[in-house]
């Protein structure tokens, strides 16, 4: 994680949605615009913005409150069909991620103007980073 981070406090919101994925698996993911959407094994989409604030819907109101042309929406709805059934060949739109990681615990930091969340699993952790200042959204496996 490098020496820049720093642990950054969750307000009441971020702790709720962070208390409900505690034992899901993320089966994949999506960037759009400034905002990572990430499919869990329960049907539900959480989704994380560039400042670390985030929410957690069922997939379908996820899906419909992506600002997304029709093509996009029918194309995200379909990645989710296929991965809750247990597919994943021939995702269009939704991207499978590095490791699977059943999340057991999950930190949140900070350095200048990104953020950090590091999702612990029992054998893999996923890391998001985002940057403010250069706008991005990034997922890797983390040792």
């Amino acid at each position: 994680m490098g020496n820049a981070w720093i642990p950054k406090e969750t307000n009441t919101h971020q702790d709720h949605v962070i208390a409900h994925v505690i034992g899901t698996m993320p089966l994949a993911y999506t960037v759009i615009d400034e905002a990572l959407y990430l499919l869990l094994d329960i049907g539900f989409v959480w989704n994380i913005f560039l400042n670390g604030e985030m929410g957690l819907l069922p997939h379908p109101v996820a899906v419909a409150e992506m600002e997304v042309d029709s093509e996009t929406r029918d194309q995200i709805e379909a990645d989710i069909d296929a991965l809750l059934s247990g597919r994943s060949e021939g995702l269009r739109r939704l991207s499978q991620l590095p490791v699977n990681c059943q999340i057991s615990e999950i930190g949140f930091f900070a350095a200048e103007d990104r953020r950090l969340l590091l999702l612990t699993g029992e054998q893999a952790n996923l890391e998001i980073e985002t940057s403010l200042g250069k706008r991005t959204i990034k997922v890797s496996a983390r040792d």
